[in-house]
């Protein structure tokens, strides 16, 4: 087995400073997120998101992120999940995205909301068959029996809606209202660069963060 406690990595692909940024985080995040689309990175659009139960333990997973905008951060998810539970007590939670191959990762914080029904139900309505039938099926955090638990539910719930399964009321969209963002750029050196966004009185406040 190799030895990891040696294994390293030189980050020099790029730099992140205060003249090459947005005033904004939002404009900041298009860019990059932008830019990891055209790079083809696989998964670009994957996001950790951290929530925290009322034990006050963290959790994590990885979700998909659907839509951004003025208003925030969207993904969808099984209401009645986890991390479901544990935003219906707790409402703020932490968002991270890694673009390895850019040397990058930027990370959210914010309060939680649902998105509305509408938004829900039109986002639902473009999803794979499958994947449609498969928020019927899946009793998502919950402890199964078995892998057949899930295609037998599957086929129940195939047979019952056919071509046309409405969204399962236990699921939908969440949005993140970010209050804090950091854009970390990885430098040579382990000198790297980590620009963190605040929200002022009447404008997001830019500062350096050491690393």
């Amino acid at each position: 087995m190799s030895d990891i406690a040696h294994l390293r990595k030189s980050y020099e692909r790029a730099q992140l400073d205060e003249a090459n940024s947005e005033a904004d985080p939002l404009k900041q995040f298009e860019l990059w997120f932008h830019q990891a689309l055209t790079a083809e990175i696989p998964e670009s659009n994957a996001m950790t998101l951290a929530t925290v139960g009322a034990d006050g333990r963290p959790s994590t997973r990885v979700v998909l992120i659907k839509d951004f905008d003025a208003r925030g951060i969207v993904w969808y998810t099984n209401y009645e999940s986890r991390k479901g539970r544990e935003l219906a007590g707790n409402a703020f939670a932490a968002l991270q995205f890694h673009w390895i191959e850019l040397e990058r990762v930027v990370r959210i914080e914010g309060r939680t909301e649902r998105v509305s029904a509408e938004e829900s139900d039109a986002y639902f309505a473009t999803r794979p068959l499958d994947s449609r039938i498969g928020a019927w099926a899946s009793p998502q955090s919950q402890v199964i029996s078995s892998r057949a638990v899930l295609v037998t539910n599957a086929a129940k719930f195939g047979a019952k809606f056919m071509l046309q399964p409405p969204r399962p009321a236990h699921w939908g969209g969440y949005r993140l209202l970010p209050d804090r963002w950091e854009f970390w750029q990885g430098r040579k050196s382990r000198l790297h660069d980590r620009l963190h966004y605040r929200q002022g009185a009447t404008a997001w406040v830019r500062e350096r963060l050491a690393p």
